[in-house]
């Protein structure tokens, strides 16, 4: 029987990848006692190449990780693994929205650093949408780590229950209330209260009119890394929402990497 230490691969399969030089595969790992997947793209040029940890936004099925997105930053030059969540994709356990299952990120970076292809020593966070509020707590809990970028990222899980009245009745299910009556849940699940837990660069990717994950939303992770003294930078994108074209996405990600890449530990 396989160990069942968190990040330990179980298995793990090949998936049809729409990139010819990046190489696909779906992983099962444990991660506090649950097979949950994955899906990992390294690039088919041999080397030793910067791991990146990639965060869906979304929940379940809406925001799942896709291929050409990871084969996008792999083909950058990274080894990239893409958690789907506890209980997405047959894998086992019930997404929570940044609560327990913020240990399958946690446990991710364990995926990367078993590729003989990674440097571990050299592992970022790269996050979009809910996988910000990820982000910052696998950040907030591991110390061997090398940057973080937050793209349109969720950092305050309060302040998302009351800008988006069409994810409530979501949120009450799976987290088992409202921030009135069970504040602990909901602040449990609030990075902003442990900034100082963290220690790399962070950059901050938003849009100004983003309406899904409000700009606010950048601001109180600003203030909040200003305040604790950390290191970080802001690409704030005047006049953009959630959603950024094709063209400037391109460049956004090829300028992202490129930061994560000048980082030190």
């Amino acid at each position: 029987m396989v160990e069942q230490t968190n990040g330990t691969i179980i298995k793990r399969r090949d998936y049809p990848s729409p990139n010819p030089s990046v190489r696909l595969e779906e992983i099962m790992y444990w991660s506090d006692g649950l097979r949950v997947k994955g899906m990992l793209a390294t690039p088919k040029v041999a080397g030793h190449y910067d791991g990146l940890l990639y965060l869906r936004g979304g929940i379940q099925h809406v925001g799942m990780v896709r291929p050409a997105r990871i084969a996008q930053f792999a083909s950058r030059g990274l080894v990239v693994f893409a958690p789907y969540y506890r209980g997405n994709r047959g894998g086992e356990g019930k997404d929570e929205f940044a609560g327990d299952d913020r240990n399958d990120a946690v446990a991710g970076v364990e995926v990367l650093k078993q590729q003989s292809t990674t440097n571990s020593e050299r592992i970022h966070l790269f996050s979009f949408s809910r996988g910000g509020i990820m982000a910052l707590w696998t950040a907030i809990l591991r110390e061997d780590l090398t940057s973080l970028v937050t793209w349109a990222g969720v950092s305050d899980v309060v302040f998302t229950y009351k800008e988006r009245k069409d994810m409530r009745r979501m949120m009450k299910r799976v987290i088992g209330g409202t921030p009135n009556n069970l504040p602990d849940a909901y602040r449990e699940r609030t990075a902003l209260f442990r900034i100082e837990d963290i220690d790399i660069p962070t950059l901050i990717i938003h849009g100004t009119l983003d309406k899904n994950v409000s700009f606010e939303q950048a601001l109180l992770l600003e203030n909040a890394l200003r305040d604790a003294n950390k290191m970080y930078e802001t690409w704030y994108l005047e006049g953009y929402t959630h959603y950024i074209p094709p063209e400037m996405n391109r460049k956004l990600v090829k300028d992202a990497v490129d930061w994560m890449k000048r980082q030190r530990q």
